[in-house]
């Protein structure tokens, strides 16, 4: 039981928003926020570098990504798949 809990890695799913790099891409993740005064749903987005082995990712796919160990000063996330292509 307490190896389920310790196993489970953040998951997050986003928008490959730069793939010049070589084996890195930059995932745009949105998440929705509320306003603490005035209640109104904000979107807000997040920028993380992730690892992309293969350089099969392309700007405007979707991606999920996985937390990992740091691959690098900046880059501590990995692609686990491709959910959809760019068209």
């Amino acid at each position: 039981m307490a190896t389920e809990a310790r196993s489970t890695r953040k998951t997050k799913e986003g928008v490959v928003v730069s793939a010049k790099m070589d084996k890195t891409v930059v995932v745009s993740v949105e998440r929705l926020t509320r306003h603490p005064v005035y209640k109104k749903v904000l979107r807000r987005s997040s920028r993380f570098k992730a690892h992309d082995e293969a350089n099969d990712c392309h700007e405007g796919d979707r991606v999920e990504i996985a937390e990992c160990r740091p691959l690098s000063k900046s880059k501590a996330w990995r692609v686990t798949k491709v959910v959809s292509r760019a068209r």
